[in-house]
């Protein structure tokens, strides 16, 4: 409808899967990379999990491709099976014959001997699962088992599952420890930042013969933010902006025509994707005077609730936020703003300080792990040592500094007027910090921050390795070890899943280097530190230019 009009040559936004569009984001690229080592010698599964829509589908088709002759890989999209009706699956992919009432062991028989010859051809055999949040445990231990046959050096089956973030909740179930224990590569798939937004939205209206910069600066911010990265709803948002400025006549989708865009859109999104509800006057369309009416009354409302409530923060925090209220968002009275955002968040945060009980640390934690594309268990929000929980939580205390020197965004417990409360350090640097209320991104002066907050913070960072490790023991573990520690102190790897003198020399380093005790084992202390230094698919913490 509008490719003539803005010179595509095809659709740019088009949710149908085009190779040709094929993206791959810094964050694709590391997801590909951890789970090509994970399904490397030795390993036999690897999970890729994410949000619906962040790219799950992307990665994998990127790793297929990039497959060479030696290996042959088999496809299963959305399993609802049973034992039997798996197995059918596979032989189904690899073009295996099968009697029409096979057994489960006549089938497990069939696939095997499939694997052996296979191996004995010199090629190895992937297999792909997508949807994996849908196979039952019985039937995931099923995989499990199929994945036993195995040679001194390497697994004859390999199996990436792919799903959404249930599936990590899933493995945590006790009868599925055998199959957790055996996932040498895992990476949880983010959504894309303000920067990749922009980068991945010029790249498809490039591809499509169009002018990469059609979309304005602030046009593409807004994206970002409303989409919270998701590539799907980008692609969403970016057709309905496009047919919306084409409808009017523009040459370029004006600021306007991608907010309305994004409410089109948005609006009839989950809640998990869903931003917070902003209080908006535009400069067109038959409602923008009910608009204005009610923006003026919820911003009287604000603020004769703050001014006349009893102070809440120190006087010079209160007369800070006030200017920088009035500067980001100044008086107009000849115009009407096209877009007018009242910081309710900013004002919670204040007001909540004369409530009787504040936001609960579990709700902060919640939001927390969903920074992380991550929704907690019961347990998970409880902060509580848990050996099933994929990630550790832990309550610190120290400077600012040390906050930075993790790049973890972290829960903040801040005291207004005696009364706790916890809010989410969500970006910082040494002047600026962000914080998230409420879906709502705050940001103001480093330095106010000292006004509030004691030095209390909880963090959390995903596992790595379940359990210490020492001299003598052998497994993917080991090696998982040996990679992480090789890639940071940027030495080479070893040709073994052994635990051995050089492991114990690169241990000893990596304790050296952080000033720990140095023993040469992988204690508690070790891989906890091992693991904040590692952890590459993480949301970091550090305010960059592009913020």
């Amino acid at each position: 409808m509008y490719n003539t009009h803005f010179g595509f040559v095809e659709l740019p936004f088009s949710i149908v899967p085009n190779p040709r569009f094929l993206y791959l984001s810094q964050r694709h690229k590391e997801a590909i990379y951890h789970l090509q080592a994970g399904l490397g010698d030795g390993g036999g599964f690897a999970m890729l999990t994410g949000e619906v829509g962040t790219g799950k589908t992307t990665v994998s088709k990127a790793m297929l491709k990039a497959l060479d002759a030696s290996t042959q890989a088999g496809c299963i999209l959305n399993p609802t099976f049973s034992n039997v009706e798996l197995l059918e699956a596979i032989c189904d992919e690899f073009s295996l014959e099968y009697g029409e009432s096979a057994t489960l062991k006549q089938l497990t028989t069939t696939i095997k001997q499939f694997l052996l010859e296979s191996y004995a051809q010199g090629k190895q055999t992937l297999l792909l699962i997508d949807e994996a949040q849908h196979l039952s445990a019985e039937v995931l231990e099923q995989l499990r088992l199929l994945t036993n046959l195995e040679t001194e050096q390497r697994k004859l089956l390999k199996v990436l599952l792919i799903g959404q973030p249930e599936l990590q909740q899933k493995l945590q179930m006790p009868q599925l420890r055998q199959l957790a224990q055996r996932v040498t590569g895992r990476y949880h798939l983010l959504p894309l930042d303000v920067d990749e937004t922009a980068k991945y939205i010029r790249f498809r209206l490039q591809l499509a013969g169009g002018d990469s910069e059609l979309f304005s600066t602030k046009a593409l911010k807004l994206i970002a933010q409303e989409t919270q990265g998701i590539p799907r709803l980008i692609n969403l948002v970016c057709d309905a902006a496009l047919k919306q400025a084409y409808q009017r006549g523009e040459a370029a989708p004006s600021n306007p025509s991608v907010e309305w865009a994004c409410e089109e859109v948005m609006s009839f999104q989950a809640n998990y994707y869903a931003p917070q509800a902003k209080i908006r006057t535009k400069s067109f369309g038959h409602h923008w005077m009910q608009a204005l009416l009610c923006t003026a009354a919820g911003i009287v409302l604000a603020w004769g609730s703050w001014l006349y409530a009893e102070p809440s923060l120190p006087e010079s925090f209160r007369h800070y936020v006030q200017a920088s209220i009035e500067q980001q968002y100044p008086k107009k009275p000849n115009r009407i703003e096209q877009e007018l955002v009242y910081p309710s968040a900013l004002n919670s945060l204040i007001l909540k300080g004369n409530t009787e009980q504040a936001a609960p640390l579990e709700h902060a934690l919640s939001e927390l792990y969903k920074v992380w594309g991550y929704r907690a268990s019961v347990v998970d929000k409880m902060c509580v040592d848990n050996p099933q929980s994929l990630f550790h939580c832990q309550n610190f205390s120290g400077p600012f500094e040390q906050v930075l020197a993790a790049n973890l965004p972290v829960v903040l417990n801040v005291t207004i007027e005696d009364k706790p409360y916890y809010a989410i350090l969500y970006k910082a640097n040494q002047e600026r910090v962000e914080l998230l209320i409420d879906g709502q991104r705050v940001g103001f002066e480093r330095h106010w921050l000292d006004e509030i907050w004691s030095g209390e913070y909880y963090l959390i960072w995903q596992k790595l390795w379940p359990q210490a490790l020492k001299p003598g023991m052998s497994g993917h573990a080991v090696a998982s070890l040996d990679y992480q520690l090789s890639h940071l102190l940027e030495l080479p790897m070893s040709n073994t899943e052994h635990y051995g003198e050089a492991l114990t020399h690169k241990v000893s380093l990596f304790q050296h280097w952080q000033g720990l005790e140095v023993d040469g084992i992988a204690g508690q202390r070790t891989l906890q530190r091992l693991e904040l230094l590692s952890q590459d698919q993480a949301p970091h913490l550090m305010l960059g230019e592009e913020e």
